[in-house]
């Protein structure tokens, strides 16, 4: 209380000590692939096909990663996270791809180019250099950067460094370069590069080349691959559709396919706050889709939902029809049903936008063979379109076989976790408790009469216990506060039965 020490009249505001707990985000996709350009193995924000085509270019021949974000944001999706691969390198580490040329770094380094460089645009085929040269401010590393176009200076990049900050020059090219794009080279230490050193530029951006299984895993540490999404609270989809560019090259096999994959579901169980869509080889018939399931793709993951089969769109470049992997096109899904319906409504039965055809139309036979292994199947209905045709994650526990159930507990377990924190280093009495009690009540209350929960009545659909039963004087002395939740989320229809049966001439029915 304040001290008072004139006569007079006082406002003071004063803090309830409680805060409502405020809904996160259920819809924001880590994507992973490869890219015409943009910045490497680092996630970027981008929250429409527009941003991300000043980002990272346009569709690229051989690259899923493009046309997986414009069928996610086509589909309804929100904000996504890229993470872009390097596709500098073949598997085998035999060299740069053909389309790059390499400036090389300064004496008394571990020989690494410095960068990777190449033109943006084909038509300054054979016409690009890049000279290396004194910076006009000498100093800590600086060096100058200039493109030249037959041979006269087009852009010049001065005092841009190697060192993190706004003059690094794969940043600085990358924000006012029309030119040119820059790749950094990663790993160990940084020099500058060789000063004098004219390198000529590759003739048109190539085409992407997939890297080895541990590209796409990646180091926490690093911000690297998969790992790299750790650091992104925000996300609660993770997909990889440049993994399959990999695979259709040959550059990937069905155990680092399976690899990759693993890796995608641990860091979704480790992170427990998102849910990978994962994609399978294209080309697969029903009973080839099953034995890969069962042979190669065994996962047991209440974060992890499969779909099939691939489908087919047109290309928005060059007007003729490609086959895609399907996670783009889900995870937009997942973004438009949570947007128009919530987080608890299956994402199924919904039209695919932008979509042709399919890679393999099946019947609700072969359906029946794939629904009970969680292989959510895209079905083509006549007159209704082509449609999402599956809810279940990969989990063989039944309490987590649908997604919707998966997706509400992590967004509620999110939404509590983020409006809480008031509630630490607070006098854990029972006030504290009341107050909890109320503040996480009245969150799962608005849940229930959005639908998300099912029953009658509130008590029916949840329960919030913090009491001295549950917080007894020991747990009090070490500092724990425990709050016992119990939820009843609503499932799916997912099988409608129609019991019909003849009545006997003139029956009436009971009341």
């Amino acid at each position: 209380m304040a001290n008072y020490l004139a006569p007079g009249v006082y406002v003071e505001e004063v803090s309830s000590g409680s805060k409502p707990i405020e809904g996160v985000g259920t819809a924001v996709a880590g994507f992973i692939g490869f890219a015409e350009k943009g910045p490497i193995s680092e996630p970027t924000l981008i929250t429409n096909w527009t941003q991300y085509t000043r980002t990272f270019g346009g569709f690229v021949e051989g690259a899923y990663l493009p046309h997986s974000v414009y069928a996610y944001f086509l589909n309804g999706g929100g904000s996504a996270f890229i993470m872009r691969l390097p596709s500098g390198m073949e598997e085998n580490g035999d060299g740069p791809v053909p389309g790059q040329a390499a400036i090389p770094a300064a004496s008394g380094d571990d020989g690494r180019p410095a960068f990777e460089v190449r033109a943006i645009s084909a038509a300054n085929e054979g016409e690009l250099t890049v000279s290396v040269g004194e910076a006009s401010e000498p100093a800590d590393g600086n060096f100058r950067l200039d493109v030249l176009q037959n041979g006269k200076v087009q852009e010049s990049f001065d005092n841009v460094t190697v060192k993190r900050g706004p003059n690094n020059v794969a940043t600085v090219v990358q924000k006012q370069s029309k030119l040119i794009t820059l790749d950094q080279t990663k790993g160990g230490t940084l020099t500058a590069p060789r000063k004098d050193t004219v390198t000529a530029l590759a003739t048109r951006a190539p085409e992407p080349t997939p890297v080895p299984r541990s590209t796409y895993i990646g180091n926490p540490l690093d911000r690297t691959g998969i790992g790299g999404f750790e650091a992104i609270d925000e996300i609660t989809i993770v997909a990889a559709p440049d993994l399959m560019s990999a695979y259709e090259r040959g550059l990937i096999d069905d155990d680092g396919l399976k690899a990759v994959q693993l890796a995608m579901i641990a860091h979704c169980e480790l992170m427990s706050d998102r849910v990978a869509i994962l994609d399978p080889p294209p080309g697969l018939n029903s009973q080839e889709v099953r034995a890969w399931r069962t042979d190669i793709a065994g996962y047991d993951s209440k974060y992890a939902a499969l779909y099939w089969p691939w489908v087919e769109t047109m290309n928005p470049d060059t007007g003729q029809k490609i086959a895609l992997p399907p996670c783009g096109h889900m995870a937009g899904i997942w973004g438009r049903t949570d947007q128009t319906r919530g987080v608890h409504k299956a994402p199924a039965n919904e039209v695919v936008r932008g979509v042709v055809g399919l890679q393999t139309v099946i019947s609700r036979a072969e359906q029946e063979l794939l629904n009970p292994m969680g292989v959510n199947c895209i079905r083509a209905f006549p007159g209704q379109g082509i449609r999402v045709w599956g809810a279940r994650t990969l989990s063989s526990d039944p309490e987590w076989r649908y997604i919707n159930v998966r997706r509400l507990f992590n967004f509620i377990e999110e939404s509590i976790l983020g409006g809480t924190n008031w509630v630490v280093f607070e006098p854990n009495d029972q006030y504290l408790w009341s107050a909890v009690r109320r503040v996480v009540g009245t969150f799962l209350q608005r849940m229930w009469q959005s639908g998300a929960l099912v029953g009658r009545s509130a008590d029916q659909a949840y329960y919030v216990k913090c009491d001295e039963e549950n917080n007894p004087p020991e747990s009090q002395d070490t500092g724990h506060l425990y709050i016992e939740i119990g939820i009843a989320p609503v499932k799916p229809a997912e099988f409608i039965v129609f019991q019909i049966s003849q009545m006997p001439h003139g029956a009436a029915l009971e009341e």
